[in-house]
């Protein structure tokens, strides 16, 4: 043996040197990848074809491995690391020859490619790259980011380390809508730098509090590690779940683990948004204690302009937080109270089913035996009286369909236990108030009448509503009973936006935030997947972008205002009217209705591409196609040239080499701990795509194919990178900020201001490690 090595492991050794030698050679890195896996491949066979290379397999042939495996050991847990005594030969590393590689790789990698890139399930997942790194760079150029610094600054400026927390601020905000670390780094670094130093702060906090808040982009959705990650994760963790219910006796992993094993990029956003905003509060409260106990280092900054008129404490704490919080309230008691609720007609023309028992109890003694093992004796024996009850009641009833007699008393039922208020009705009145109060407060100076007819009209239209619509009311009476109250309720709304306009802070992040609200909102509350939110994202950044140019020029954004306002509309028509025109008998209101969505959405059209056309015309569209297209086309040249790589590692037996030896281990945590600190390493010399596209898959079906929660597992990984990403001295944030610094800011003021940023994260890491309930709360509350 070469060294005293086994051959995979010195076939893996050069594997990494010709990747890390390619990387640093200057290639671009999406073709370095693919030119380290030919390199290696071709160094790797001719050593092997030598002689040189030998490796050690276990003899499956001798009594002791027999043995074994009478005592009930399953055989992918026999290894040589597991059981050092075994029996041992040689063998070459390419048993069938270089040539029989050559050709299985060939066909692999044709394969994988049409699954994984052109054709597969997970394309329309990676689609959602393209339309988020076109949301981000749209943001970033339109300089809506430097908005955002500017308007944080005024808020935060004057409190000790306030403008250290506006940076936090704001790039989570544009951690939420660009998902990019480099450019966040980039972005934050030429906006706040400056300002920070003129404004004699601390080197180190300045460098520090950027570069880690341009991590946040690694874990506050919609982060494209997380879109990745997520696409590859939830491959490697149903395969993996059903090799380990196949292993123990079950047929399937639904039956092993009562439950279907899936993780989707949706869920692992709901699971990333706690951790992320949690990161992004011990930010913030490092930046503020900092200032606290160093005031000559972080001193409070007065800067110039306003947010609006002057406001008393008091009209404060009205306006901004008791009116508010009574509404909402006032929502939840009157849905708990019955008053506000689904009006909604429509009932199942099919019996409901016999609801099935928590566990499958059908199954094979050595299934059984493991089913209790992983859910306990009580949760089998819960089971078994659920199987049995069903059984005494007559068997597993299926659904049946109704009879007209049944139908009719089942949609009486229906009308009569209904809501007088309708939820959809009572939503929209909310929001409607919640801008007039916000609008009130935030000129308490101006003439109160025009908002207080917009109150009168919410408080006519609840009437109206609990009065004259029922159940029964078709949508196009509702309109018109709602008709007078709702255009007194607008009306009062455009005076409203119109002072809530004069407000710098609410004019600069209202817009991204709503449009972060959307894209995140479609996605955390299963709505839907994240390819059209992203390109809900990737459209509304185009017509922000556009009317912040507009308004730059001295023009009108009244027709992107149009458009918004026509989005809206074609949502509600949707959302109220049934539009299946030429379906059974179509109605009046629905021709009515479906006209008039298909006007909106001619118009929406048109305002996109008048958007466009505006940034095009400005300068703006060109750069941001240009260099969304060199980072999506990077993205899948990379994924192309890691599977070529990972298909080589697999051909010489790596793969399994590293999952044996990772198997080896009684306590699937202590793995996973070793997972964790090879790629924290690993994320000093490789960018996230390399890891997450030729490591993952590697120990993927190793971390994955335990009981640990994928999510956990993901979110745990996600957060992992963003601690390397910015740890001294190879961390990639730290070279992008050092790039853009100005002279004076010297590495080591980099390095040292970001070092307190990295032991925050390893505390979060810690937290995250100790109460899994932070990442899974939310899954589990907002369930897809």
């Amino acid at each position: 043996m070469l060294f005293g090595l086994d051959g995979v492991e010195v076939g893996l050794i050069i594997v990494f040197l010709c990747l890390f030698g390619g990387i640093l050679s200057g290639f671009p890195v999406a073709f370095a990848i693919g030119g380290a896996a030919i390199v290696s491949f071709a160094i790797i066979a001719a050593l092997d074809s030598a002689g040189i290379l030998v490796h050690q397999a276990v003899d499956t042939g001798s009594d002791a491995y027999r043995a074994l495996i009478a005592d009930g050991i399953a055989p992918d847990t026999i290894s040589k690391f597991r059981f050092p005594d075994l029996p041992l030969y040689a063998e070459s590393l390419f048993p069938g020859g270089w040539e029989l590689a050559v050709d299985r790789n060939l066909s692999f990698i044709v394969n994988r490619i049409n699954e994984r890139v052109l054709a597969g399930q997970s394309i329309e997942t990676l689609l959602a790259v393209l339309m988020f790194v076109l949301m981000g760079i749209t943001l970033e150029r339109s300089r809506i980011a430097n908005d955002l610094l500017t308007t944080m600054a005024r808020v935060f400026g004057p409190l000790p380390g306030g403008l250290a927390v506006s940076v936090v601020v704001v790039g989570a905000f544009l951690a939420a809508s660009t998902g990019i670390v480099g450019a966040t780094v980039v972005t934050m670094g030429l906006l706040s730098l400056p300002t920070m130093l003129r404004n004699n702060y601390s080197p180190e906090l300045a460098t520090g509090v950027i570069a880690a808040s341009g991590t946040l982009g690694q874990i506050i959705p919609p982060s494209i590690v997380i879109v990745l990650l997520g696409t590859l994760a939830g491959d490697l963790y149903s395969t993996a779940q059903e090799a380990r219910a196949q292993a123990v006796g079950c047929g399937d992993a639904l039956t092993y683990l009562g439950e279907a094993a899936v993780v989707s990029v949706g869920t692992l956003f709901q699971a990333a948004l706690l951790p992320g905003i949690f990161l992004a509060l011990l930010y913030g409260l490092y930046a503020f204690g900092y200032a606290v106990l160093n005031p000559s280092k972080a001193p409070p900054v007065a800067t110039g302009g306003g947010t609006g008129d002057y406001v008393t404490r008091n009209e404060a704490l009205t306006y901004y937080l008791a009116i508010p919080v009574a509404l909402i309230a006032a929502l939840f008691i009157g849905s708990a109270a019955g008053l506000i609720g689904s009006q909604s007609t429509n009932v199942s023309s099919f019996s409901q089913q016999t609801t099935a028992a928590s566990l499958r109890t059908n199954v094979s003694p050595q299934c059984q035996e493991a089913m209790i093992d992983l859910h306990g004796q009580e949760a089998w024996n819960t089971a078994v009286a659920e199987q049995q009850a069903i059984e005494e009641s007559g068997g597993f009833q299926q659904s049946e369909r109704l009879t007209e007699e049944e139908l009719v008393a089942a949609e009486a039922e229906q009308i009569a236990n209904a809501a007088p208020i309708g939820t959809g009705i009572a939503v929209f009145f909310l929001l409607a108030a919640l801008i007039l109060t916000f609008a009130r407060g935030v000129a308490p100076s101006e003439e109160p009448r025009p908002l207080q007819i917009g109150a009168a009209g919410i408080v006519l239209a609840l009437l109206l509503d609990i009065v004259l619509i029922s159940p029964t009311t078709s949508p196009g009476t509702t309109v018109l009973i709602l008709l007078i109250p709702g255009l007194l309720v607008l009306w009062s709304l455009r005076e409203a936006c119109a002072r809530l306009a004069r407000n710098d802070l609410i004019r600069v992040v209202f817009p991204p935030l709503v449009l972060i609200v959307a894209v995140l909102g479609s996605i955390l509350g299963g709505i839907t997947n994240p390819t059209p939110a992203a390109a809900l994202g990737a459209g509304g950044a185009i017509m922000l972008a556009a009317f912040r140019k507009l308004k730059d020029d001295g023009k009108s954004g009244k027709i992107i205002i149009g458009t918004a306002l026509a989005i809206v509309v074609m949502i509600l028509i949707g959302v109220n009217f049934d539009l299946r025109v030429g379906v059974g008998e179509t109605s009046f209101e629905q021709w009515i209705a479906y006209l008039m969505a298909q006007a909106c959405y001619l118009f929406a059209l048109f305002g996109l591409l008048y958007a466009c056309v505006v940034l095009w015309m400005g300068g703006v569209l060109t750069p941001v196609v240009r260099e969304t297209a060199k980072v999506t086309s990077m993205v899948f040249t990379i994924l192309i040239g890691s599977q070529l790589l990972n298909l080589v590692v697999i051909s010489f037996g790596g793969e399994h080499y590293i999952q044996q030896f990772l198997r080896s281990f009684d306590n699937e945590m202590v793995v996973f701990l070793i997972v964790m600190l090879v790629l924290f390493f690993l994320g000093f010399v490789l960018d996230f795509l390399e890891i997450i596209y030729i490591v993952i898959p590697i120990v993927g079906p190793v971390i994955y194919g335990g009981t640990m929660d994928p999510k956990w597992v993901t979110i745990m990984i996600a957060v992992n990178l963003q601690t390397s990403f910015l740890t001294p001295p190879f961390g990639f944030a730290l070279f992008y900020l050092r790039g853009v610094a100005p002279k004076e800011v010297t590495t080591g003021h980099i390095y040292r201001g970001v070092i307190p940023f990295v032991l925050i994260q390893v505390v979060g890491l810690g937290l995250l490690w100790m109460f899994p309930a932070i990442v899974t709360i939310v899954p589990d509350l907002f369930p897809n």
